[in-house]
């Protein structure tokens, strides 16, 4: 399955991310963008984002068919590199994508019943703004433009699966993974698993 988070920013997307890659029992596959915007300093390149110097490559990118999906994020580009994404589904394992509310409604549109999507909402405006202050790596422009743009984020809950508050990161990362064991468990991902052992049930 393809497991998308979505908030706005300072809600702790990246943080349950991180979270989630950290443990090794979920063996999720991170699917790292490409971005226009400039790296931060607690930022490595591969690692959180391809960070592309050349606007023009982003653009050739999206002309060539090569990006999932994209999208204007504060006015930089960021996309989904395909490839990856092919290579890991094939092999048959889960991917977990960190992606706004406009790339999510893109790979939903393009894989469907692979994804599965949860949104993630903070328990205050004023919590928010405190912490997208406290990270103090992006000028007062950017956060006022950030605060601003979450408003709009945030209607755009009612278009995911699932929703998630995260006013306790702890309870927040126990919901989010209760969300990936059930959805391991749906019917129509085990088939063909289970199918051999139905067979063997019904003839004893």
């Amino acid at each position: 399955m393809i497991l998308i988070l979505s908030s706005p920013s300072g809600a702790g997307k990246t943080t349950l991310t991180r979270m989630l890659m950290q443990d090794s029992a979920l063996d999720l596959t991170l699917s790292v963008s490409v971005t226009t915007r400039k790296r931060r300093p607690s930022e490595a390149d591969g690692i959180h984002y391809h960070f592309l110097t050349d606007r023009a490559e982003f653009e050739r990118m999206k002309a060539a068919g090569e990006l999932l999906e994209w999208a204007e994020v504060h006015g930089n580009g960021y996309g989904t590199p395909r490839a990856p994404v092919e290579k890991v589904l094939a092999e048959g394992r889960d991917m977990l994508f960190d992606v706004d509310w406009q790339g999510a409604k893109q790979v939903r549109e393009r894989l469907g019943d692979d994804v599965v999507s949860i949104f993630l909402l903070p328990p205050s405006m004023r919590e928010l703004r405190a912490r997208l202050e406290r990270r103090a790596e992006d000028t007062a422009s950017s956060i006022d433009a950030r605060f601003q743009n979450a408003r709009t984020e945030i209607e755009r809950w009612r278009d995911y699966h699932y929703v998630v508050v995260n006013d306790d990161l702890t309870r927040a990362y126990r919901e989010v993974t209760a969300i990936v064991t059930a959805e391991r468990l749906r019917a129509r991902r085990v088939q063909a698993g289970v199918e051999t052992l139905v067979e063997r049930l019904v003839a004893e």
